[in-house]
């Protein structure tokens, strides 16, 4: 069984189609990367994907389950990151993850969880500080770990390293590595083409909401016989 399966699926905004037929599949275990530039259709993909956005038309299928018709299933099984995901600031990150778990589990089940959580926030004696005094790249952690400590089968992330440094958008990526080593299916939204090129699997170009190139990094260079995934969209956009 496939991670997600995508069959012509399209979003219409009245009279304005945002994406137009997208077709492709995820593989369970692999980490995909939708790619393209801001305003491409790729937000509003993975909003239906989580279930946030109805369908117009097509479907989309999560490990078997029916977005349409199926919401409730693929929600216990998904986790999504916005790229404006936030926290409560007054709360310590150990609190917040306290907070968090205790609308999955109780008792030692949620203790587990947020035992998880730590971990792979990975932020050590700052779990215990305000949430207000951590950077971007702490609190990127602690929301990718939010996001993963209830095990889902499918984490989907937007735009997961937008307005980090350097430092902290590797560590974050190192983040994703790990998460997928454990099993994880994640698709992420990047308009970050070396990142992508870093850390995916396999990629989907999306331009004007029309999903235009798929494969891996290395396939797609090589048939645009070029280097880097940032020339390979440059030349697929401008024919």
């Amino acid at each position: 069984m496939e991670a997600l399966e995508l069959q012509d699926v399209r979003k219409s905004y009245g009279n304005r189609e945002a994406v137009h037929g997208i077709s492709l599949t995820v593989h369970e275990g692999e980490i995909f990367g939708l790619i393209g530039h801001n305003g491409a259709g790729k937000t509003t993909t993975l909003r239906m994907i989580s279930t946030l956005l109805r369908i117009t038309s097509g479907s989309i299928s999560v490990f078997g389950h029916d977005v349409a018709t199926e919401p409730d299933e693929v929600r216990r099984i998904i986790s999504y990151l916005p790229e404006d995901a936030g926290a409560y600031k007054d709360l310590t990150g150990r609190q917040y993850m306290e907070f968090m778990a205790s609308f999955f589990a109780s008792g030692e089940e949620k203790a587990e969880m947020v035992r998880k959580g730590i971990e792979l926030a990975d932020l050590g004696e700052r779990i215990d500080s305000k949430v207000d005094t951590y950077s971007k790249g702490m609190m990127r952690r602690l929301l990718i770990a939010r996001a993963i400590m209830p095990s889902p089968r499918l984490a989907i992330m937007d735009e997961v390293t937008s307005g980090l440094d350097v430092i902290n958008a590797y560590e974050v990526r190192e983040v994703i590595r790990s998460i997928a080593k454990t099993g994880v299916t994640v698709i992420m939204s990047s308009h970050n083409m070396f990142e992508v090129d870093m850390l995916c699997d396999r990629v989907g170009m999306i331009d004007q909401g029309n999903l235009i190139l798929l494969g891996t990094p290395a396939e797609l260079k090589e048939r645009f016989g070029v280097e880097t995934l940032e020339e390979v969209f440059v030349k697929a956009v401008k024919g």
